[in-house]
């Protein structure tokens, strides 16, 4: 009951990162929001890790380091997605791979065995992930072949994050994670420093590198993103504002935020298996439809309040498993 529990929580926290990056990318480009928000997730994991200790070793910084880069891969991915659209398909497609590929992974390769209950939580998460996943006022269009390969990659590499962290130690504590976001970072930092360097030769200002255009994506370092939020009109209903300062309050609050969710998910995966947790985990626009609704004042659709239950059921099939 615990893992599944850690779980859905965690998939809650990630999707209440999503919302942050989503809304900062309204001002800040979208490279600079994983940026900054992989840079303090990495501080606020480093100080945890001082408070929680853990043993080093080379295999789990190899694990860390790898989670990392398969989380800027996804990241980048998620843009191309956004970019091609559409988004009615594509972010519950991705949001499907996610699940499916760790859950798959779980099942064959670790042995995950489920009580009966626990394969029929599994249809049933499945079911809610595409629901939840559904964006309202989306005009529905046939996706290119090229969407689709990078949707269906981008869940892949979502679902690898889960695998490989599934793979450290126990006795490693929150050193994978630290790693991989010391990895995401510098990958990041990295590209935002070629950016610049274009802009200088090119004779525009640094800031223009910063200024959001052309796709917005609020994304977090694990490969998680708002796909709805970050195209919405400036001021929604809610009247929310970003401004400048603002965005980067916001995009600094993100990877705090989705590092507590990396934490609890790492938690659940050395208490459970990876299968529940991977598809527990792919509930996280749960978590961005609800802030959306307190905090924005958006409706929530019938097809998502169906999505949102069903949610629920699954996590309580899962814990009964």
């Amino acid at each position: 009951m615990l893992p599944a529990a850690l779980a859905l929580i965690g998939a809650l926290i990630y999707g209440s990162a999503d919302f942050l990056g989503g809304l900062a990318a309204r001002r800040l480009r979208s490279i600079v929001v994983t940026a900054a928000s992989a840079l303090s997730g990495f501080l606020a994991l480093a100080l945890a890790q001082t408070l929680v200790g853990a043993r080093w070793t080379a295999a789990d910084v190899a694990w860390g380091v790898a989670a990392g880069a398969v989380g800027v891969v996804a990241v980048a991915l998620l843009y191309a997605c956004l970019a091609i659209g559409p988004m009615s398909i594509l972010s519950p497609l991705t949001a499907v791979v996610s699940a499916v590929a760790p859950m798959t992974w779980g099942l064959v390769v670790e042995g995950d065995a489920l009580a009966p209950v626990g394969y029929a939580g599994l249809a049933v998460a499945l079911v809610a992930v595409v629901l939840v996943g559904f964006l309202p006022g989306e005009k529905v269009a046939r996706p290119s072949a090229r969407g689709l390969a990078m949707a269906i990659g981008a869940g892949l590499a979502i679902g690898a994050f889960l695998i490989v962290l599934d793979q450290t130690s126990a006795a490693s504590g929150l050193v994978p994670l630290v790693i991989s976001r010391a990895t995401s970072t510098a990958l990041t930092a990295g590209i935002l420093g070629v950016l610049v360097v274009i802009a200088w030769t090119r004779g525009r200002r640094t800031r223009t590198v910063f200024e959001a255009g052309g796709a917005q994506l609020g994304a977090t370092p694990s490969g998680h993103a708002d796909l709805e939020h970050a195209s919405r009109h400036p001021a929604p209903d809610g009247g929310v504002t970003v401004t400048w300062r603002r965005a980067w309050v916001l995009a600094i609050a993100c990877g705090v935020v989705d590092a507590t969710a990396n934490a609890l998910l790492l938690l659940a995966l050395r208490s459970g298996d990876l299968a529940v947790v991977s598809a527990l985990t792919a509930l996280y626009p749960a978590g961005t439809i609800l802030l959306a609704a307190f905090l924005l004042r958006e409706r929530i659709a019938p097809v998502q309040w169906i999505g949102l239950l069903l949610a629920l059921i699954a996590g309580g099939m899962l814990a009964a498993a």
